[in-house]
């Protein structure tokens, strides 16, 4: 079973650096080298499914069909975006980057073509596959990475807190930079400047070798840990529990997308949308950064179940909104409460999964949230065209309430195994740990 480090309980003893923070954690020796290629290439995800719903309803005039394409594209992620997880951790992260950012520039490219052509719906619905399915899965990615440059040290919780704020701030310039192309540019724009940004963010991405995880592969040829692990991190239950859970945070987002498209289009400013969406992720940012600063003395999975039903209860108000500033107030709400699940999410991750499932573990999560943000953004789309304006809004209540009602179930099963439980280091790029 290879050799068991018993982890020292935490300094309670110890003179301490205070906390670990964010200036600690940047000046990690080789963070930088992929904290800003990773910030680049991820950028494009957060334009993808609002450039897809402006492009297609400019072009055939309903939300609906709009939602319906982007909602394909989404479930296509979500379904592969566990698989390229997994390559990932056996293959290593530039092997399936590569090829991926070029697949994803020239199908974004071919569904950018086949809108400005009037294609029929199953056209579109054929190229938002594949637009969908190699979207590049650098969030994971760089999570990983984390994982192999600080190892057990207390930054790891530190580090989830970050690069939530950091994809937090993608949501922030995305909805922004797709807004301003596709309204004050050419409908296409945003799609077009997404796909170009993806390939050259990815290419620089994947040319970062030094802080790559090592492969299985690597693993055996190296003579590293000689018991190597292939079960899907979805074997482990607070996993399928933390699925759910993410999924009721992408109904949210996808609701929001799309309903707040069509209010700000009822009421003759589209280029609100943008600046609503964006206060929306700058709540979600905000609260990041907090998180992420504060000590916290409460169980994680206690931490979970409070802002879950915080965000449950904002996103319940959100249908009562008719005017811009209480829309963005409750819009603002709604991100706060959002930084605090997902961050906690992310860091129960480290406790449940072993090492060599992490990036698949990562990106069972973020599939969750496309999958989610797909369904909403169909649903909200056919709300929005069928009923009153605003009943988009219904679909972040129904997702996070019924969320909620699963995690309360089922929150027993987000503790970790007994104390002294070892965990296989699964790519064999570390001896086995005891964890808490």
């Amino acid at each position: 079973m290879g050799s068991t480090v018993t982890t020292p309980e935490p300094a309670k003893n110890a003179p301490a650096p205070a906390r670990p923070g964010y200036g600690q954690l940047l000046r990690t020796r080789g963070a930088w080298t992929f904290l800003l290629p990773g910030f680049a290439a991820r950028q494009p995800f957060a334009m993808l499914t609002l450039s897809i719903v402006l492009l297609v309803q400019h072009t055939t005039g309903s939300y609906g069909v709009a939602g319906a394409t982007a909602a394909v594209t989404g479930v296509s992620m979500a379904l592969f975006a566990p698989y390229s997880g997994r390559l990932a951790d056996r293959h290593g992260q530039r092997a399936v980057l590569v090829p991926g950012v070029l697949v994803h520039a020239m199908a974004g490219l071919s569904l950018t073509a086949l809108a400005l052509a009037h294609a029929p719906l199953w056209a579109l619905f054929a190229a938002a596959v594949p637009t969908g399915a190699s979207v590049p899965q650098v969030g994971p990615m760089v999570r990983a990475r984390w994982g192999v440059t600080l190892g057990d040290s207390p930054l790891m919780s530190t580090a989830a807190a970050f690069e939530s704020v950091t994809d937090e701030l993608t949501f922030v310039v995305g909805p922004l930079l797709a807004t301003a192309l596709c309204t004050a540019v050419a409908p296409a724009a945003g799609l077009v400047t997404e796909a170009a940004l993806t390939l050259a963010g990815g290419l620089l991405f994947a040319a970062q070798k030094r802080t790559q995880p090592r492969t299985e592969r690597a693993a055996a040829a190296g003579g590293g840990h000689a018991r190597v692990e292939h079960a899907s991190a979805l074997s482990v239950p607070g996993v399928r529990v933390l699925v759910v859970t993410f999924l009721g945070i992408g109904s949210v987002f996808g609701g929001m997308q799309v309903s707040l498209a069509a209010f700000t289009e009822s009421i003759g400013e589209p280029g609100l949308n943008g600046v609503l969406y964006g206060t929306f992720a700058a709540g979600n940012m905000l609260s990041g950064v907090v998180c992420g600063a504060m000590a916290w003395k409460v169980a994680p999975q206690r931490r979970l179940l409070l802002g879950y039903t915080a965000l449950a209860l904002a996103a319940s108000a959100l249908w009562t909104a008719h005017s811009v500033l209480l829309l963005a107030a409750l819009g603002l709400l709604v991100g706060m409460c959002i930084a605090p699940a997902l961050i906690t999410g992310y860091t129960l991750v480290e406790g449940l999964v072993p090492a060599g499932a992490r990036t698949e573990a990562f990106t069972w999560l973020t599939g969750a949230v496309a999958l989610g943000q797909a369904a909403a953004v169909t649903v909200a789309g056919q709300l929005e065209d069928r009923l009153w304006g605003g009943a988009g809004f219904l679909v972040p209540m129904a997702g996070t309430l019924l969320a909620l009602a699963t995690l309360v179930t089922l929150r027993t099963r987000l503790s970790a195994p007994a104390r002294s439980r070892t965990v296989a280091r699964g790519v064999g790029h570390r001896s086995s740990v005891a964890v808490d």
